[in-house]
């Protein structure tokens, strides 16, 4: 028996017990001196939701915060979509989910193997800097804490306002006309212009 099939065999008793796996890229002497380590989840495809990964962090981080997100996926049927912030993760700050395709950089090779490209789909767990900015933002702190991502979240132009307020001075709800009626209160639209009959 190879290697790699000693890995899947590991891999897939691991699986069998937990759910999921999480499998880490460490950088080797070989790769450039700015290649980044990251970890990801296999085993979540076979429950139909896609795999996670993280990058950037202590080996050790990492596994518990994939774990965490993993368990909360699985077993209390969290569903992630892009942009979406989890709180709670790290010191009470917010982590966003990425949705992405997998890359040079990110590459769940293992889930790939397993469950076969067209199965497997991916969401990136990203953690802010210390100043609370993500990858994507401006003023990000790469150097400090490098940190590759499968995708970007793009802030909404022009969303301030949840909810229609009307239009200033359009027409008056009905209900206010009303309450206004009764209670004689200023502030209603008068039914004809000022200075007319």
């Amino acid at each position: 028996m190879s290697h790699l099939d000693d890995f899947f065999d590991e891999q897939s008793e691991i699986i069998g017990k937990f759910g999921w796996a999480v499998v880490h890229v460490l950088p080797t002497d070989d790769d450039p001196a700015d290649t980044v380590p990251f970890a990801y989840t296999v085993g979540l495809t076979g429950y139909g939701f896609p795999e996670l990964t993280i990058a950037g962090l202590p080996p050790e981080t990492g596994h518990v915060l994939l774990n965490e997100v993993a368990a909360r996926v699985r077993d209390e049927g969290l569903l992630l979509g892009h942009g979406q912030r989890i709180r709670g993760l790290i010191d009470g700050r917010e982590v966003r989910i990425v949705a992405g395709a997998a890359g040079e950089t990110l590459f769940p090779g293992a889930a790939l193997m397993r469950y076969g490209d067209d199965r497997v789909s991916l969401l990136q767990i990203a953690w802010p800097d210390p100043a609370d900015r993500f990858p994507w933002q401006s003023g990000y702190d790469t150097t400090g804490y490098p940190q590759p991502t499968i995708g970007s979240i793009q802030p909404r132009a022009g969303l301030r306002c949840t909810a229609f307020r009307g239009i200033p001075g359009g027409p008056v709800r009905r209900s206010q006309r009303h309450r206004s009626a009764r209670t004689g209160q200023p502030g209603t639209r008068p039914a004809s212009p000022p200075g007319g009959d």
